[in-house]
């Protein structure tokens, strides 16, 4: 098959890329920067896709399948303009922060999503799920039967440039001090190695599978998927047990940037459901998961690359959890 991948060079789309190439497909990776980034065996092709539907003029060929990761609506719009005739199949990877409650369990793809990202607003952070549902609504106008969603939760593995996923097991491998950690009662995990979508991904391209699917892995309540982390690492260093509230008065940020807690969402912000999403449509469809050890030991071997003791963009560094366990151990 012939497989254009709109990027290629970092994490989800690179891993694509890789797992098309490994299964002898001929695979063409659009990229501002490709030289030296995309995977072994596939072609790399400069294109900047702020340029409008011209960034596309040297892959204007057909393609078996494209695969978009983009969150522009813009950006979407002008490659559905260039290539949505000539794809006989198109994957575009959401996410599942479309969904508009996220404190329901069990949320499958039925569930109401944002109202779509006007075309005047400009996407961020703030309104990411409406930009996602805006690039959605676009793909599906032009390609009907054509178009797979994928809507995954956290992807976590090697290459991971946001370090949330790789923050604990990393931390765990770090040293022999404390750990700090959220006494998250009731609080879940809900993670999918990143390998395991591409594959799953790529699958579905070969098939031309169409239709809306969450992907993501499986539900595990947040403090036991810590001491199931704790069990595969072989960590017995003490374990420093802190409140939601405590935490909060003490500016530990929840779930992800510099000085977080990553994974931890505190009780009482209707987020009950978000790591507790329904991946049945998507298993059903062939989405399989491997072993949690062999997704935690990969993401050590990477965070060791990288360095342990590396500045994070997401969890707390090792002076400030020293600081954070000094405090809570002289409280009242």
């Amino acid at each position: 098959m012939k497989i254009l991948i709109l990027g290629g060079t970092v994490f989800l789309s690179r891993a694509v890329a890789q797992e098309y190439v490994a299964r002898g497909h001929d695979v063409t990776c659009l990229a501002r920067r490709p030289d030296g980034r995309i995977p072994e065996g596939a072609r790399g092709v400069s294109g900047e896709r702020s340029r409008g539907v011209d960034a596309y003029d040297a892959v204007l060929g057909e393609w078996d399948e494209v695969v978009d990761v983009a969150t522009d609506p813009h950006l979407v719009r002008d490659a559905l303009s260039a290539l949505g005739e000539r794809a006989r199949h198109w994957t575009y990877v959401s996410s599942c922060s479309v969904y508009v409650d996220q404190n329901q369990p069990d949320c499958d793809e039925s569930n109401a999503v944002f109202a779509p990202l006007d075309g005047g607003e400009t996407p961020g952070p703030e309104n990411y799920g409406a930009s996602k549902v805006a690039c959605e609504t676009r793909c599906r106008e032009a390609l009907d039967e054509r178009l797979l969603v994928v809507r995954p939760g956290l992807i976590v593995g090697a290459g991971d440039t946001s370090d949330r996923g790789g923050y604990w097991p990393a931390r765990l491998s770090r040293d022999h001090e404390p750990v700090l950690v959220p006494e998250a009662h009731g609080r879940w995990a809900q993670m999918i190695d990143v390998r395991d979508l591409a594959q799953w991904m790529v699958g579905c391209g070969e098939d031309a599978t169409a239709g809306t699917f969450n992907a993501v892995g499986e539900r595990r309540l947040l403090g036991e998927f810590l001491e199931e982390l704790r069990v595969i690492l072989r960590h017995h260093d003490d374990v420093v047990l802190v409140a939601d509230q405590w935490l909060l008065e003490h500016d530990v940020s929840p779930w992800a940037g510099p000085e977080s807690l990553p994974l931890w969402i505190p009780a009482g912000r209707d987020f009950d459901g978000f790591a507790r999403r329904s991946s049945t449509k998507a298993c059903s469809q062939g989405l399989a998961l491997r072993p949690l050890a062999e997704t935690v030991n990969d993401i050590v071997a990477y965070e060791i690359l990288l360095g342990l003791d590396r500045d994070r963009g997401a969890g707390l560094s090792a002076r400030r959890e020293r600081q954070l366990i000094e405090e809570f151990a002289s409280a009242p």
